[in-house]
């Protein structure tokens, strides 16, 4: 990334280091002389001081009596002598050349030497200067005066170590701050990565989130700022996560209602439509018939009551119709309690074949129905039957060729198969899966003559939807085969 946090972080503090480095190497380069100077006149003023204290207290400047002196001079690196003018004698001398330090003096005293060096600092009672010994070639800095009781002294320390010292230093100042800005390097890295990565991965999850993707979740962990972001990330996921599965079902659950709706809106027109198609023509068969009656069209009695009967036959056609469609909205709609009881299935089929014996008579077909023992089921029995009776009359009506109905029973494990088989005409492909729906007719010329009106099938399919058991159809070589399944063997009701 061009502006990650991590490299701005790393490079930011990388560059104050050097920057503070640089700026520290040029102020000891210049300043470090100075201030070592300066600390030298203090402490060959502080020296001094200790000695004016002494003789103030009428005390003898002797190198053994004198410790505090000696002290000081000592870890300062001061040399001193105290010459008493008037005698022209030393008084006190400690560290140095005493003749040394004594020609210094005088040279001072007889204002030979302030021409010489560096005037630092003066006032009433001492003067300090810069010196340099032209023979040693050393620097020096010197305090020099004289007492009130008028003895005068000179203090000295050497100068000379302190450029070389410098130049050391500042070489040792280079490469630690070299060191340091390339450990500082590491070191801000290894920080910036800590800090940065749970920032990507917060970004990377963002990102996620932004397409709806809410698997992902924070990792880092961590008590400070970032964790306490993180989990609020993950807290927010799973809000959003919730948010959104509660307005997808929603949404679905609003398109199926739209969709059911749809359904029903066309289930009632077409409905309608089959329904008023269906009543149309018995309506005007009984509206002609009878007001052939009523005008005496024939006077012929034998006449009279045929068109009698055709109206009583339309009558019952459109009874039986209406009663079917009460039928299956009591199925469709759950209005109907179903009662599972345990019943013999070839003893039902026995009274629905001797019941149907006559249509089979009249339809010249022949029904074989093989068993030799009773075959226990679970189911509705009554349901059960209207299933049986809606087969085995569409056989009938619609066997052709050899004439031949067959049922069967196949135990198949804890469910039993019922089959009726008729002979005749095959049901084209395309046609097989609308059989269910309510008024559907493959040939509906044949299926008006013998009364059909398309609903059997349709409460075929709602009884045994309301059973939650399989049904269907399929063709068979010579003919046709309708089954439906139910349980031989005992268990919750579904």
């Amino acid at each position: 990334m061009k502006y990650s946090i991590r490299k701005q972080l790393t490079m930011g503090f990388v560059g104050l280091m050097a920057f503070i480095l640089v700026l520290m190497f040029f102020v000891y380069s210049l300043f470090l002389e100075r201030y070592y100077i300066l600390h030298k006149e203090n402490d060959l003023i502080e020296a001094y001081e200790i000695t004016v204290r002494r003789q103030e207290m009428g005390e003898t400047f002797h190198l053994l009596d004198n410790e505090e002196i000696w002290k000081q001079l000592e870890e300062t690196n001061i040399s001193m002598v105290i010459m008493n003018v008037t005698e022209t004698q030393t008084v006190y001398s400690i560290r140095g050349n005493e003749e040394q330090l004594i020609g210094q003096l005088m040279g001072y005293l007889l204002n030979k030497n302030q021409s010489q060096g560096e005037l630092l600092k003066a006032t009433k009672e001492y003067e300090i200067r810069k010196t340099r010994d032209m023979k040693a070639g050393i620097n020096y800095l010197e305090l020099w005066g004289r007492y009130s009781d008028g003895e005068a002294f000179l203090l000295r320390s050497p100068l000379d170590s302190i450029g070389e010292n410098a130049s050391l230093a500042n070489k040792l100042f280079l490469y630690i701050g070299i060191i340091t800005i390339l450990l500082g390097c590491i070191l801000m890295e290894l920080i910036a990565k800590k800090v940065t990565e749970p920032i990507s991965e917060l970004a990377i999850l963002s990102k996620k989130m932004s397409n709806l993707d809410f698997e992902t979740k924070y990792t880092g962990g961590g008590e400070n700022e970032i964790g306490v972001l993180g989990a609020n990330f993950n807290a927010m996921s799973e809000q959003l996560e919730r948010t959104i599965s509660e307005l997808k079902r929603a949404n679905n659950q609003l398109q199926m209602d739209i969709k059911k709706k749809e359904k029903i809106e066309d289930m009632r027109n077409e409905f309608l439509g089959n329904v008023s198609h269906e009543l149309k023509t018995p309506i005007a068969l009984i509206q002609g018939y009878a007001e052939g009656l009523k005008e005496g069209v024939n006077d012929d009695p034998d006449s009279r009551e045929f068109y009698c009967d055709v109206i009583i036959d339309e009558a019952a056609k459109m009874n039986q119709m209406v009663r079917n469609l009460l039928t299956l909205n009591q199925l469709e709609f759950g209005n109907y309690e179903m009662e599972f009881t345990r019943f013999d299935i070839i003893r039902l089929l026995e009274g629905v074949v001797q019941s149907c014996d006559i249509l089979i008579q009249q339809a010249g077909a022949k029904a074989e129905f093989p068993h030799d023992k009773a075959v226990y089921v679970w189911a509705d029995e009554f349901k059960t039957e209207q299933v049986i009776k809606n087969y085995l009359t569409n056989a009938i009506h619609h066997v052709d060729g050899e004439k031949k109905i067959k049922i069967e029973v196949i135990p198949q494990g804890d469910t039993v198969r019922v089959c009726v088989f008729n002979s005749g005409s095959q049901i084209p492909q395309e046609d097989i899966g609308k059989l269910w729906d309510k008024f559907y007719k493959v040939d509906k010329a044949h299926t008006r003559e013998y009364g059909g009106n398309g609903i059997g099938l349709s409460i075929v399919k709602a009884i045994m939807e309301s059973f939650h058991q399989k049904y269907g159809v399929r063709n068979v070589p010579d003919g046709v085969e309708f089954w439906f399944e139910l349980d031989c063997k005992t268990r919750e009701t579904k």
